[in-house]
């Protein structure tokens, strides 16, 4: 069971129920610490590993950028030297950096979104976890009190969590009609950026002649 669905099972768990239900009530809330305990040690590690994911994309972001300024000199070098050509290659190279890091924005977003979602959920855990050991100390008064004897029954522990699975849901994939929009789309993408070029070239032209 992944880490997210053994989280909604926890959180929507009713302890109460569950407890009442056990042969050996200290028994099943240590068991169930212990799952809490463990998977607030896995969501912590998922929300680093998405901060570290976070800062290699932003450090990818900074690299395309000073690519593109470098592209960008590049083509004010050709220009000046009368290669037209070589500067238009520049330039189509430097928007291919630029673009790129414009996608790896959206990706910092994203992990932004699952860093959030990770810590709100190991809020919620945490606070499971404060209840149950609250629950827990609670019952260990009570059978110091009682005086339990050795006549405890083994508990299922099978049945801990069984009841509770939770499915992901999944994307479905995109349909033909979106694969011949996605190419359309590319073609006419295609053309916006021969004539971006084409416009960032002139101005370059434009800036050397007012030179």
């Amino acid at each position: 069971m992944g880490v997210f669905s053994r989280f909604m099972d926890i959180v929507n768990a009713n302890i109460n129920a569950l407890l009442d239900k056990a042969e050996d009530p200290e028994k099943m809330i240590r068991l169930m610490l212990q799952e809490v305990e463990d998977t607030l040690i896995e969501l912590k590690s998922s929300c680093a590993a998405n901060m570290a994911s976070k800062t290699k994309v932003e450090r990818n972001i900074k690299e395309q950028q000073e690519l593109a300024n470098r592209w960008l000199k590049r083509a004010e070098l050709a220009l000046e030297n009368g290669n037209e050509e070589l500067a238009k290659e520049a330039l189509l190279e430097r928007k291919r950096a630029l673009d790129q890091a414009e996608r790896l924005r959206s990706e910092t977003n994203h992990f932004d979104k699952l860093v959030e979602k990770c810590k709100e959920e190991i809020e919620k855990l945490e606070e499971k976890l404060i209840s149950l050991r609250q629950k827990h100390q609670t019952i260990k008064k009570r059978m110091a009190e009682q005086k339990f004897s050795s006549q405890k029954f083994e508990e299922d522990a099978s049945t801990r969590f069984d009841q509770m699975e939770i499915q992901v849901d999944r994307m479905t994939s995109r349909d033909d009609f979106d694969k011949l929009e996605r190419e359309l789309e590319a073609r006419f993408a295609s053309l916006e950026e021969e004539k971006e070029i084409e416009d960032e070239l002139e101005r370059l032209k434009q800036k050397k002649a007012k030179s």
